[in-house]
């Protein structure tokens, strides 16, 4: 195709991504397996894939399999409830099954490249937090989907095992105990859009950077997308089938200019984070683990501090944080009336009702602005006691817009910290909206997508969906023999045994 002047054309494919994140690229491996002689194109509004969301330094990296993240653990009338972690950690193994198969097949070429083995260890300070952490080791440990746990609260185990923690820490004003596994890993997410993206070419999608949609409608049975190219300003209309919306904070926006209904009521609230980095080596040495704290009360969910070991492009480095934020915007490269522009008369009532039911939040998000590169510098010394401000550099992390879903009377809207799947009636068009665990789980998400949106082939699809994802249809909860063999098999397939 090309476009010349302000002339418009129009086209047409069968399967439409908007956004080349990790997102439409996992959805659009699977259909091309599924249904190879459907036709796909991709519209990516930046100058190349994975720059948003799916940037290495603009998410945790973390493989959210639930090993360390004690938000996914919270403490209930006195009780620990695991549910939430084992769910994630079950979406997380559908992740190494897929990302497995396409190695297989040769789709993905270089499994160390995006994934690598990193400890994950949870952090605790104080004699109630090492209660509960031993409570919650004690529930985890015994369950197979979270084998080869460890607990400690001995000083000499906590500084073999954290040498970098302990440098400086004094261990009688507060003790302090670890629990981990050595089983976790780092995902550095954009190196494996990069491959996904690359192999989706060579099979025919066409994938178009520099080209923001703008607009969606429907007519008949296809969706009318309006695309723009940024740099010449020319558009152009496609005729899709199918739309997939993975525009991250843009999402919600898009689907509403398509008119899905099923988004009526729902706002976007962003957040913005920030980094310290390091690239010392010698602190990196010290340092070859991902270790996740308790969030501060009022803090948001991903805004769980962690000093993080981190793989990208080969190169090893620490990161500290996220520190909280605020900016109206929607994506990091968006536009500072984002939020403005998002606001409708059906979506007034559920932000009055966030504004009106999380003050604390808000506190948090102010305190966080304010704070300068020595207040981040003293909370890091939480964790890293010697921390010297002239080994790190702050980062800003990548725009999170967590949705605010309407709620009926007398409840206005529900902020919800997590991922989720909107699609409408007729399953032609579908997004993702919201944050965390989102990446770790993108496979088992485009899953539930397939089955919303595709249900009349899902019976002709069977086996290859099988071939994809050997668990499908199985509870990894319940099934520890299932669960072992596919770990045993995504381990020597993603390279992760130990050496």
């Amino acid at each position: 195709m090309s476009e010349q002047g302000n002339k418009r054309f129009s086209d047409e494919t069968d399967v439409l991504l908007i956004g080349a994140g990790i997102m439409s690229a996992t959805l659009g491996a699977m259909l091309r397996q599924l249904e190879p002689n459907w036709s796909q194109v991709v519209y990516e509004r930046l100058d190349g894939p994975a720059q948003e969301s799916s940037y290495p330094l603009n998410n945790a990296g973390t493989g959210h399999s639930a090993l360390c993240e004690l938000n996914y653990t919270p403490e209930k009338n006195g009780k620990i409830d695991v549910s939430k972690a084992m769910a994630i950690n079950e979406k997380f193994q559908l992740s190494r099954q897929f990302w497995s198969h396409q190695l297989d097949h040769g789709v993905l070429t270089s499994p160390n490249d995006f994934i690598n083995r990193v400890p994950h260890i949870s952090f605790a300070q104080g004699e109630e937090q090492i209660d509960y952490l031993r409570r919650r080791y004690d529930i985890l440990s015994a369950n197979h989907m979270f084998p080869e746990m460890h607990f400690t609260r001995d000083e000499a185990e906590f500084t073999e095992k954290l040498p970098l923690m302990a440098d400086g820490r004094d261990f009688e004003a507060e003790p302090v105990a670890i629990s981990w596994t050595d089983t976790g890993t780092d995902i550095d997410y954009g190196s494996l859009t990069k491959q996904f993206l690359k192999a989706a070419e060579e099979e025919g999608t066409v994938v178009r950077y520099g080209h923001e949609v703008k607009n969606i409608k429907r007519n008949g049975k296809f969706w009318e997308v309006t695309v723009r190219n940024v740099h010449t300003g020319d558009k152009h209309v496609v005729r899709a089938r199918f739309v997939f919306v993975g525009a991250g904070g843009y999402a919600l926006d898009l689907l509403r200019k398509a008119g899905v209904p099923e988004v009526r009521g729902y706002a976007g609230f962003p957040i913005s984070g920030m980094w310290l980095r390091t690239t010392n080596p010698e602190l990196v040495a010290q340092h070859q683990a991902k270790v996740y704290g308790k969030a501060k009360v009022g803090a948001p969910p991903m805004s769980v501090p962690h000093l993080d070991l981190r793989v990208i492009d080969g190169e090893q480095s620490l990161l500290f944080g996220p520190y909280g934020g605020w900016s109206p915007k929607f994506l990091k490269k968006g536009s500072y009336l984002d939020l403005f522009k998002s606001i409708r008369p059906d979506n007034i009532p559920s932000y009055l009702g966030v504004a009106a039911t999380n003050v604390g939040l808000v506190k948090y998000l102010v305190e966080e602005v304010f704070k300068d590169f020595d207040g981040r510098l003293e909370v890091l010394r939480e964790y890293f006691p010697a921390a010297d401000g002239k080994d790190w550099d702050t980062v800003v992390a990548g725009q999170r817009v967590q949705v605010i879903k309407p709620a009926g009377a007398p409840a206005f809207g529900s902020l919800e910290f997590g991922t989720a799947l909107v699609n409408d009636q007729d399953g032609t068009i579908a997004g993702i909206l919201g944050a965390s665990p989102g990446a770790s789980i993108t496979p088992a998400a485009m899953l539930e997508l397939l089955e919303r949106c595709f249900g009349e082939h899902m019976i002709d699809w069977a086996d290859q969906l099988h071939e994809m994802f050997p668990t499908y249809g199985t509870s990894l909860k319940r099934d520890a023999a299932a669960y072992q063999s596919q770990w045993e098999h995504t381990q020597k397939a993603l390279q992760l045994e130990e050496n």
